[in-house]
């Protein structure tokens, strides 16, 4: 895993918080879908149409994981996208603190197993965080700066 080197929840003064958002889904299938669009289209309407689709795969693996494995009867999963300078902070969580995800090595054969290599393989930096009650799984992907011109 490649963590923060601070604790996420510590605003970093040369690194603001732009914009912020959240939304509580009903631990069902169908909520997957609906958080991978809202993520989409939010990421795009802030101004990075470029991470849309891998802030959209991303949110698409946490919140089936947080579906499957971190759904507690009567609990919502929670999705937060934070927008800063310098990254596009995403954080799933869930009411099961003691379901931590790992990375697995799936067989060919498996059927699942990939979403956690997915979100590494995309992620500048991930980790996960332990709350009162359940956990959270955050992201971060890096803002591209533009080049300097001539």
């Amino acid at each position: 895993m490649a963590f923060a080197p601070q604790d996420p929840r510590i605003p970093d003064p040369d690194d603001p918080v732009l914009q912020d958002d959240r939304v509580d889904y009903a631990p069902f299938p169908r909520s997957v879908t609906s958080a991978r669009r809202y993520t989409a289209r939010l990421v795009a309407h802030w101004g990075h149409p470029a991470l849309a689709q891998d802030a959209e795969l991303i949110v698409s693996e946490l919140a089936a994981n947080a579906v499957l494995h971190g759904s507690v009867p009567g609990r919502h999963f929670r999705v937060r996208l934070t927008l800063t300078k310098n990254h596009l902070r995403i954080a799933v969580s869930d009411a099961k603190g003691e379901r931590v995800p790992r990375p697995r090595r799936p067989t060919p054969d498996d059927k699942f197993g990939r979403g956690l290599l997915i979100v590494r393989a995309l992620a500048a930096r991930w980790g996960v965080r332990e709350r009162i009650v359940g956990k959270e799984v955050w992201v971060e992907l890096d803002i591209a700066r533009p080049l300097a011109g001539p």
